[in-house]
């Protein structure tokens, strides 16, 4: 395929341990941690008692997601956006299976409401007023590429900027053997077709090839989490790296260059 090119506007991001791009860059930088993080954020775009009630799957992909938003200086309605999960949410998996399996007549509506796959995505666009196309995907370990991938291709489609939401949350239950996740997990950008000064450039290039297992700071933190095979473009965003590769599905991985502007 031809390179995709986009501007990267802004980034967002939150993780068990790291609750900010800011918590992320300083552990890079100097392997700082911050003390007594926040077990799980707090999206405010959601009223309090929503807040309580969404899932950490949702609550992640929210908060990072208002991150990028207002990184960029990007009003979140006005922009067409991409959820990528691996997993969506496995805990609510789990319950509905093992309750499916003992007393079906007690599943809990609000749960069923937050077990699909682009519950996420239905909290964004609500919250925020956009009428802009949501999409929901997944592709198992290489969902964020695809998810990448996806938003670049909507770029080259004609639409000025999109929203890149990527996240997933912790699995609990028999499924934890088969589709294990640990913690929590969200990373957030916004692209656009304009270059700026001072913000990043990526191109990337789908290639033949296997991308190594993720490496660095966040990875030694984070890569037990499904949505781990992102973090190789947060590691180099963090420490001005020019060159990685994505894990893009057997055989192929996506090569980003980035181009730093600030």
């Amino acid at each position: 395929m031809s390179s995709l090119v986009a501007t990267l506007e802004g980034v967002g991001f939150w993780a068990t341990g790291l609750p900010s791009w800011e918590a992320a860059r300083a552990l890079v930088a100097d392997g700082t941690q911050p003390e007594d993080p926040p077990l799980r954020p707090a999206p405010q775009l959601l009223a309090p008692n929503e807040r309580r009630r969404a899932p950490e799957s949702v609550a992640v992909a929210l908060e990072v997601a208002m991150a990028a938003c207002a990184a960029a200086g990007r009003d979140p309605k006005t922009l067409p956006s991409v959820f990528a999960s691996t997993h969506g949410d496995l805990a609510i998996t789990d319950y509905m299976c093992t309750t499916l399996s003992t007393d079906a007549a007690s599943i809990s509506p609000t749960r069923f409401h937050n077990s699909v796959h682009n519950a996420a995505a239905g909290y964004w666009t609500i919250g925020t007023g956009c009428v802009e196309p949501a999409t929901a995907l997944s592709s198992h370990d290489a969902s964020f590429a695809q998810g990448l991938l996806e938003a670049m291709v909507q770029l080259q489609a004609g639409a000025p900027a999109v929203l890149l939401v990527a996240f997933d949350a912790a699995s609990t239950g028999p499924l934890a053997a088969v589709s294990s996740s640990v913690g929590l997990l969200g990373g957030a950008m916004v692209l656009s077709r304009q270059p700026r000064d001072d913000a990043p450039q990526l191109r990337l290039t789908l290639v033949d090839g296997q991308a190594r297992t993720p490496q660095g700071a966040l990875a030694d933190l984070l890569g037990r989490n499904a949505m781990a095979p992102m973090l190789p473009l947060f590691q180099a965003l963090a420490g001005g790296q020019d060159l990685l590769a994505l894990h893009a599905g057997p055989g192929r991985q996506l090569r980003v260059e980035i181009a730093h502007g600030w």
